[in-house]
């Protein structure tokens, strides 16, 4: 399995993008880092919310999403995560490999850019009267259905009971 492709375009605030770290890390995402981002990647506050996982997550950094998608494998899809989407994100079909594409936390993506991907744009449904999810939290979502499309390959999917005396059902 290549794994999922989380991509980041600016993003702003440390402690998502540690977040987003961790979900990277559990699921073995490799993760790109658009600049400029907001804030320093030695910033505690990115260290602490990744906790210990950041020797598990393969990270690239770029210095423009054109230089992402001229390095991204031919065959992958990308796939714009916008409230401006027309579609689910659930009736996409997740492929080995896709690059999930997600905007800094104050603007999202630029409206150019969904504009020449619009097939590609999808959102998370949610209330019309609600602006968007935190960052970290949309990533999640997106990157689980991704994997849940992918019958979690790779993925563990039993978890054992630490203490042996204790009697189960």
């Amino acid at each position: 399995m290549k794994g999922l492709n989380i991509v980041l375009v600016e993003p702003e605030i440390p402690q998502n993008t540690g977040n987003i770290v961790r979900t990277c890390g559990g699921i073995g995402a490799h993760l790109h880092l658009v600049r400029p981002l907001g804030f320093e990647v030695t910033d505690k506050h990115l260290k602490r919310a990744g906790l210990d996982y950041w020797h598990l997550v393969d990270i690239t950094y770029y210095d423009s999403f054109e230089e992402v998608q001229a390095k991204a494998d031919k065959n992958a899809a990308f796939y714009y995560f916008t409230t401006k989407g027309a579609r689910r994100h659930s009736d996409a079909q997740y492929k080995d490999g896709d690059y999930l594409v997600f905007g800094k936390e104050t603007k999202g993506l630029p409206e150019p850019l969904l504009a020449a991907n619009y097939e590609h744009c999808v959102r998370l449904p949610m209330r019309p009267d609600f602006r968007s999810l935190n960052l970290s939290n949309a990533v999640a979502v997106a990157a689980f259905e991704a994997m849940r499309q992918l019958d979690y390959d790779g993925l563990e999917f039993e978890g054992h009971l630490v203490d042996k005396n204790l009697t189960v059902g």
